[in-house]
C-alpha cells in the first residue's frame, strides 16, 4: 500500500497558498481559529450562489480581519 499524501498540503508549497494568514500565542490561537471558521461558514453559507471559490482570512494590526473573497 501507498502513502497517502493530503492534496492540499503537498502543493502548498508550489502551487497553493495558505486560506488563513495570522498568528497567533497559544492563549488566542482556540479562539481566533474558532472565530475564523465561523466566519468562513457564514459567508459560504451566504454567498452559496455567488460562485465563490475560495475564501481567504488575513488578521492585520489590532483586531483587524481582512477577508478577501474570489469568485467567479
Amino acid at each position: 500500500m501507498g502513502q497517502k499524501v493530503h492534496p492540499i498540503g503537498f502543493r502548498l508549497g508550489n502551487l497553493r497558498h495558505w486560506e488563513s494568514i495570522w498568528f497567533a500565542d497559544r492563549r488566542n490561537y482556540g479562539n481566533q481559529l474558532v472565530e475564523d471558521l465561523n466566519i468562513r461558514k457564514y459567508l459560504e453559507k451566504r454567498l452559496e450562489h455567488a460562485a465563490v471559490s475560495k475564501i481567504e482570512i488575513n488578521r492585520v494590526a489590532g483586531n483587524k480581519i481582512r477577508v478577501v473573497i474570489f469568485t467567479a
